[in-house]
């Protein structure tokens, strides 16, 4: 056995080199002008796009992504509900009732939010509240600086 007669067990092939001529023509499967065609291109990443977008502002926040409360005035509660029980199963999306338009039937009222006005119209015509630990009426919270 002679020096030029061993090898590796690896094939040590050299990486095609497109863009220098040859047989598929100048742009070699590269197309034509642009970043992608150029030696040595780099696309951007689009999470650096993003992160720019975002202001470099005090304060600011992006959407929330809990599901909107909608809102639901005392006086739609007899269309939109048929008994005297309301949750947020019986309408079956969330909500809070806000004060408007009158009562006239007496509604039990199951951890839904709402408004102070909607509590004393609710309760004035013989509806019970009751809350859970969810949709207890937050107080706001600030702290003395």
């Amino acid at each position: 056995m002679q020096l030029h007669d061993l090898r590796s067990g690896k094939d040590f092939s050299e990486k095609k080199r497109i863009g220098r001529g040859g047989k598929r023509g100048t742009t070699s499967g590269r197309g034509q002008k642009g970043q992608k065609s150029r030696s040595g291109h780099r696309m951007r990443p689009a999470i650096r796009d993003l992160i720019i977008r975002t202001p470099k502002l005090r304060g600011y926040q992006n959407k929330s992504i809990m599901p909107l409360r909608r809102a639901v005035n005392v006086g739609d509660l007899e269309k939109l509900v048929s008994g005297d029980l309301i949750n947020r199963k019986t309408l079956g999306f969330n909500f809070k009732i806000l004060g408007g338009g009158e009562v006239k039937k007496a509604f039990t009222v199951e951890g839904v939010k709402m408004s102070k006005s909607a509590k004393v119209k609710i309760e004035k015509a013989g509806g019970k509240i009751t809350f859970t630990d969810k949709a207890k009426p937050v107080k706001n919270k600030r702290r003395n600086k």
